[in-house]
């Protein structure tokens, strides 16, 4: 009798390319936050700000995703991923509303318009993974998520 197989300790399909487009936003953003509190800070704090504030989030739900097998990385993707989706709909909203106080753009300004929209559906399109692959119940808790694509 053979054992069983092992899952694959690699991410592969859809769950590999939501990790790599986090990946990208969590460096676009970072490099974006870090050059406008260098150069600007004074003239948008908040706007700079919320920049740097999401390049954290992106970050965290980067590693979040990865590390999802874990069932407390599974709730710190939640986390990160409902606070982004929060966050960009909350600015998005503020920016058309309150255009003064975001005269200069974040990553989440007009709901990601300057990133494609990229930060608006890329959320759901997180939490749609998210519910789709729950971590089993049984797994170790150091090792990645397994995404069946």
């Amino acid at each position: 009798m053979t054992p069983p197989a092992r899952p694959r300790r690699r991410m592969t399909g859809i769950g590999r390319v939501l990790v790599i487009v986090y990946a990208i936003m969590a460096l676009a953003a970072t490099g974006r936050s870090f050059v406008q509190i260098v150069q600007r800070f004074d003239e948008a704090p908040l706007a700079y700000t919320l920049s740097a504030l999401s390049a954290v989030v992106y970050i965290v739900a980067t590693l979040a995703l990865i590390f999802a097998g874990s069932r407390a990385w599974y709730l710190v993707a939640w986390i990160a991923i409902v606070f982004e989706l929060v966050g960009v709909l909350v600015v998005g909203a503020l920016t058309f509303v309150l255009p003064d106080l975001f005269a200069h753009p974040t990553v989440w300004s007009w709901f990601g318009m300057g990133y494609v929209f990229v930060p608006l559906v890329l959320p759901f399109l997180g939490l749609w993974w998210l519910i789709t692959h729950r971590p089993v119940a049984s797994g170790v808790a150091s090792e990645p998520a397994t995404v069946r694509a």
